[in-house]
């Protein structure tokens, strides 16, 4: 059976769409994907740092959630990853953020995501997937900062065809 999985992705070091472009590619070898609009926003933590591409991929997949995860960090290490500091700049960052309606808390996952519901880069690409979506019972649709989001759409959902 598969299973609906909501990822996100964000970059702001090297070839952003591109690194990105890519790990849409390698999340098609998992399953079905679909995308949502690519989005620049400010950066989240340090200020210092170039603005971050960001999107959502909607992957339907067979695999278990920390199979999932095992997954997403090989695509990140093989996009040369690194973590310079807290909140600092990434060559990719890929998120579990929902795995069907599941809540899971352990060690090494939480889902849904932490902070899924303050951050726009996250909420207004969930929306172009899904438009009716709610994480906790909160309908996304609803939420304030879906009207003051900081994002600006790059591209539309083409871009990583």
């Amino acid at each position: 059976m598969m299973t609906k999985t909501y990822i996100g992705l964000g970059s702001n070091l090297g070839d952003s769409e591109q690194i990105l472009r890519e790990a849409v590619a390698k999340l098609r070898t998992l399953g079905v994907v679909a995308v949502s609009k690519l989005y620049q926003s400010p950066p989240m933590g340090p200020q210092d740092q170039p603005h971050y591409y960001n999107a959502v991929a909607q992957l339907n997949t067979h695999l278990e959630p920390l199979a999932l995860l095992d997954e997403l960090q090989r695509i990140e290490n093989e996009a040369g990853r690194v973590r310079l500091r807290r909140w600092g700049e990434r060559t990719l960052d890929l998120d579990l953020l929902l795995y069907a309606e599941k809540n899971i808390i352990n060690e090494r996952l939480t889902v849904p995501h932490i902070g899924i519901l303050e951050r726009d880069f996250v909420v207004i690409p969930l929306l172009d997937l899904d438009p009716t979506l709610q994480v906790r019972g909160q309908s996304l649709q609803s939420l304030d900062l879906v009207q003051h989001s900081t994002l600006s759409a790059l591209v539309d959902q083409t871009w990583a065809n």
